[in-house]
């Protein structure tokens, strides 16, 4: 072991490449970083995700990952191919596990998107491609899967064109399709590559097939054209009609690559060991180095203004806690260093909360086992003990007040009431509730204070069925689960004035307070600029109102905004603006204004025009074209609106695109199975919250108060 420990030090190794490797459901990409894995000497033999041998791939470890074949967690793998040192880290393709895909975005320096040869761009990896434009992540793309019937890479190359925009070209055009793959021309050397051996371990090179003569001409004509439009050096020796030799092509690629204005498509088949190797070769030569990648942190000194974090080992430490894991030995804690070095006994510290913490160890990590290291440098991702930390928290060595930018954290859209089916199962059930909360930040928990109901939200039906399934699995916790809720919200449509006066008196000092003032819808562009839904705005002139209660108005307007008028829910979109009231000597106080303010703007929302608003999801849904009549009688039925209905590239399917709320999507997955012969598949993201129709909002309205009677009868 000490060999191979020395094999991986980080001193020796010069290049460094974190990747993530992203894609839609079932392209291939666990399978991808398996053969990876096996390539670059990390495991001994090839295990595939619904493999007979029923080990399940490397990369899925958790026990419902491999029973289900999805990909669930990001889990970091390490490996080293030549001279390179590669951060594999690979994530879900699954639209509920969405925030783990940007989390590893935000981390990584490079990307490769898997696509599948037959359906080329599907509806997961227009989200995928969305989150690595957000986070600006240079990416190759490979064309998985081409021993498939149907196959055909240059059919996905104008999907990548067509649909994600990207200025795509081959680096390669494969040998045989289908059942006669056999391997891959690399276009700018000019050479064929065939993967012999029984694994495809054993790379031929050789000439160019005469057949493919033409072709590779052709694509190589079509890659400079491309490189042309996005690069200078290639442009000028295009119109000077002169040949670029290999090495001012490579740069070219590297450059456009890096700039983001360039996707260089690779080929093969993960499952038949085609074409892996020449694409960790495009990963070393294509993709970024750390400091290559500029990398902001945010200068909390500073009014949070963004400052270049520089990747050098010799600068003050700066490292991000980017996923956290239980495990048997305690939590463990994924960082990604950014600058400065990471030393075993060393002391660092918290910046989000100021706790100084010693490590004890630090490991790096190969899906769940792990290698003990006794130092990283910038760049490294690697993971560590008894580190008690939040995801997403910022570490230094005390000397700098930089945090690594908030992360964009999407709002939960549906909620589940849930209780251990026992209750001597309730202690088990809020230690996994607490970690869960603590590993994703899209999963929230609150208590409902009439009912008592534990609330989950999270970002759709999998999202929350995965978690409960975790439960009874990891804490042995049997659930039972209520009917999943729907955040509704609330707004107002009008100005309205309020003039409250808060009068009670026992025996004793009374409760006194008035507040004159008036409330008004803000529009979407007042809350993206303010960066919060609501607003409190102070416009009192002298001391009617002592100045030491506005804080209490602004506690009693955030009282009535948790919990709205019409059916109590949160209310988004208000500016609550004080412009007067009175006090009394004796009888004002704290809770006093407090109650009166949330009075106030409770009863005035009731003249407000107000409306409950909905969430709306955009839904996509792909199809074979025979089906579209009844997907799209049923999305009408589900009260959605198309938005567009178009035919796939090669005629197989139809892509429809709707706008649906989200009270309507319960149980559509199941729908969409039967209606399509189990075809169809679907994916939605939040959209935005638009106002309910007048029927609807009476029935919210009427079983609310049905429900609060309900309750203070009981009571």
């Amino acid at each position: 072991t000490k060999a191979s420990l020395c094999w991986f030090s980080s001193n020796e190794v010069t290049k460094l490449r974190n990747i993530g490797i992203s894609a839609h459901i079932d392209s291939g990409k666990t399978t991808l970083t398996e053969r990876i894995l096996f390539y670059t000497g990390r495991i001994n033999s090839i295990h595939d995700v619904r493999g007979k041998d029923g080990v399940g791939a490397k990369m899925d470890s958790m026990d419902l990952e491999r029973e289900k074949g999805i990909t669930i967690q990001s889990a970091a793998t390490f490996c080293k191919w030549k001279d390179a040192h590669i951060n594999i880290i690979d994530t879900p393709g699954h639209v509920d596990f969405t925030i783990e895909v940007e989390r590893a975005l935000r981390v990584l320096d490079g990307g490769i998107l898997v696509l599948c040869g037959v359906s080329g761009v599907q509806s997961q990896s227009l989200t995928v491609d969305r989150q690595m434009k957000r986070y600006k992540v240079p990416r190759l793309a490979f064309v998985n899967k081409l021993d498939r019937q149907g196959s055909n890479p240059w059919k996905v190359i104008g999907d990548l064109r067509n649909q994600l925009k990207l200025n795509a070209a081959a680096l390669q055009i494969p040998i045989g399709l289908e059942g006669e793959h056999k391997g891959v021309v690399d276009l700018i050397e000019e050479k064929s590559y065939l993967f012999q051996g029984e694994k495809g371990e054993k790379v031929v090179e050789g000439e160019v097939p005469a057949e493919l003569k033409d072709l590779v001409e052709e694509k190589r004509a079509e890659l400079i054209e491309k490189l042309a439009d996005t690069d200078d050096e290639i442009g000028e020796l295009f119109l000077m009609e002169e040949m670029p030799d290999i090495d001012t092509l490579k740069a070219a690629i590297r450059r456009t690559t890096l700039s983001c204005t360039f996707v260089p498509v690779f080929m093969g088949s993960a499952f038949k060991n085609k074409g892996v190797q020449p694409l960790l070769d495009g990963v070393i030569d294509y993709l970024p180095e750390p400091h290559e990648k500029e990398n902001f942190a945010l200068d909390r000194s500073n009014n949070e203004e963004p400052v270049q974090v520089t990747a050098k080992k010799e600068d003050p430490l700066l490292a991000l806690a980017f996923k956290l894991e239980e495990t048997q030995f305690g939590q463990l804690t994924y960082m990604r260093i950014y600058q400065g070095m990471l030393k075993k006994g060393n002391q660092i510290t918290n910046v989000n909360d100021g706790k100084k913490i010693k490590l004890a160890r630090i490991v790096r990590m190969h899906s769940d086992d792990m290698e003990e290291i006794d130092e990283a440098g910038a760049g490294e991702v690697v993971a560590m003990f008894g580190v008690d930390c939040r995801s997403m928290d910022t570490f230094s060595d005390g000397s700098t007040n930089l945090a690594m930018s908030s992360m964009f954290v999407p709002e939960p859209v549906m909620s589940l009431a849930v209780k251990p089916k026992k209750s001597q199962m309730q202690n088990n059930f809020s230690k996994a509730i607490a970690k869960f909360t603590k590993e994703d930040p899209t999963l929230r928990v609150k208590i409902d204070d009439e009912t008592k109901e534990t609330i989950l939200s999270g970002m759709g039906e999998l999202h929350l069925e995965v978690y409960i399934e975790r439960m009874a699995r990891e804490y042995d916790v049997e659930c039972i689960t209520g009917q999943p809720n729907v955040n509704y919200k609330e707004t107002i449509n009008k100005k309205q004035t309020f003039d409250w006066l808060h009068k009670k008196q026992t025996g004793g000092s009374g409760q006194y307070a008035k507040v004159i003032g008036f409330i008004e819808p803000m529009t979407e562009d007042d809350m993206k600029e303010l960066g919060k839904i609501n607003e409190f705005e102070n416009r009192c002139i002298g001391t009617n109102i002592p100045p030491e209660y506005y804080s209490s108005c602004e506690k009693g307007m955030n009282d009535a905004v948790s919990e709205g008028a019409l059916v109590g829910c949160e209310v988004e979109g208000l500016r609550v603006v004080l412009e007067d009231g009175a006090s009394h000597a004796v009888d004002s106080s704290d809770m006093a204004f407090r109650i009166c303010m949330a009075n106030a703007v409770r009863d005035t929302m009731k003249k407000a025009a107000p409306s409950v608003l909905e969430p709306v999801m955009s839904v996509q849904v792909e199809v074979p074209a025979e089906f579209q009549g009844a997907v799209v009688a049923a999305l009408n039925r589900r009260m959605g609106l198309i938005q567009s209905s178009d035919m796939n590239e090669d005629g197989s399917g139809i892509r429809i695109t709707a706008e649906v709320p989200l009270a309507n999507m319960f149980g559509y997955s199941t729908e969409l199975r039967s209606q399509t012969q189990g075809k169809g598949e679907f994916t939605m993201e939040y959209f935005k919250h638009i106002p309910v129709p007048k029927n609807v909002q009476e029935e919210l309205m009427k079983n609310y108060k049905e429900e609060r009677e309900a309750k203070q009868d009981a009571a």
